[in-house]
Order: structure tokens, then C-alpha cells, then sequence
């Protein structure tokens, strides 16, 4: 009947805009959370200052439009044992990668160096991490030859961290820098090397960490 044909559309429209709605709030339509906190939403006011201090010598540090959990890589420490950025949580670290075929990565070490000398401590690290595959003498060594003590020895020497690294960030080359808060969110992205010690490094690091000096 011709009368309700409008009414039966009507209806169907309704109940399709309803079934729509629970789906979104039961989350299982694309780009819905569900109403469930997001990871990273503490580091919004972090982001903030990390993009206000990006300036000068390291103008190109990037801060991400919107934190995100940092990749889960392991690698060696120190000791030689494995570990991973997981187990640094608890305080702001720079997560730096660099090979001894890299001359910019070699380049900015001193200047890393000073920066840990100077910031680091129970709240902040530089995390410097070797991904050379090959000689793998040769690292220790070279910072040795160059005057550096003040950072601890990381390596992967497996070759797995610089992969991963290079997807979340989209950073082809080295070195490749990544500023991770203490609940272990990337918060900003350094592609290329930067003069870490520099007032403007310092003062990136001081205002990712909400010091004023």
C-alpha cells in the first residue's frame, strides 16, 4: 500500500541508527575506545611543553601529535644480561640509537655524554643504544678511545631493535632518538643527531621533565 511505504523506511532508518549506536559504544566499530582511558592520555601536558621547547639546536625534535606506548624492544645492558625499555620505567629516558659506521651518531656522543653527566640521575637517562652486528668489540672500545663514561653500555647486537625503532617512528637512518616518559610513552622523535648538551638540549630535557632550571 502506497501509504506506508514511508513509515516502513522511517522504521528501518531508526533501527539501523540504533544498531549503529551500540555498536559504538560497545566499542566494535573502527577508531572507538569503548569510553576506556587511553595509555597515554597523562603525557598531553609533557607533549605540550616538549613542543614549546623543541627549538635552536634541537629545533627538530618532533613531538607526537599524541603519545603513545613505547615499542617493546629488548636489548643488552650493561652486565651483558637482557633487558628492555620496560624495565627502565619509572623516569624520562632518551632512547638513542647509534652504530660505530655511523660518523653523525659518533659525532653526538660527547655531547650525549655531557647531557647524562649533567641531567642524569633518579628522574632521567640517556639510553644509548649500540646496534652494530658485526666486530662487536669494537663499540666498548671506541667509546673508550672517545672520552665516553658517563653513559651506560647498551648494545643489540642481534640486530632487532633498529627495525622495530624504524617503523613506529619512520626514521630510515641514524641516529634515531626517542624521548620516552617515565610511564614509558613516546612523547618525541629526533631524527638525525642534535647538540644534546647544548642550553636548548637541556633545556628540552628539563621542560619534558617540568623543571623550570
Amino acid at each position: 500500500m502506497p501509504g506506508r511505504t514511508p513509515i516502513l523506511a522511517g522504521a528501518g532508518v531508526a533501527a539501523l541508527a540504533v544498531l549503529g549506536f551500540a555498536l559504538y559504544g560497545s566499542g566494535l566499530l573502527p577508531g572507538n575506545t569503548g569510553g576506556a582511558p587511553q595509555p597515554c592520555a597523562a603525557a598531553k601536558p609533557a607533549l605540550a611543553r616538549v613542543d614549546a621547547a623543541a627549538k635552536g639546536e634541537v629545533a627538530a625534535m618532533q613531538a607526537l601529535p599524541q603519545a603513545r606506548p613505547a615499542p617493546d624492544i629488548r636489548f643488552k645492558g650493561p652486565d651483558g644480561a637482557e633487558t628492555g625499555l620496560a624495565d627502565l620505567k619509572g623516569r624520562l629516558l632518551l632512547v638513542n640509537l647509534w652504530a660505530t659506521w655511523c660518523a653523525p651518531c659518533k659525532a653526538e656522543m660527547p655531547a650525549l655524554d655531557r647531557l647524562q653527566a649533567q641531567l642524569g640521575g633518579p628522574d632521567f637517562q640517556v639510553v644509548a643504544i649500540n646496534v652494530d652486528t658485526r666486530n662487536l668489540e669494537k663499540p666498548a672500545e671506541w667509546l673508550k678511545q672517545a672520552g665516553i663514561h658517563d653513559l651506560a653500555f647498551y648494545a643489540d647486537p642481534g640486530g632487532r631493535v633498529l627495525p622495530i625503532i624504524q617503523r613506529d617512528t619512520q626514521s630510515p637512518g641514524l641516529p634515531t632518538t626517542m624521548l620516552i616518559d617515565a610511564q614509558g610513552c613516546t612523547i618525541g622523535v629526533m631524527k638525525g643527531p642534535a647538540a644534546w648538551s647544548s642550553p636548548d638540549g637541556l633545556a628540552l630535557i628539563r621542560a619534558a621533565l617540568g623543571r623550570t632550571s
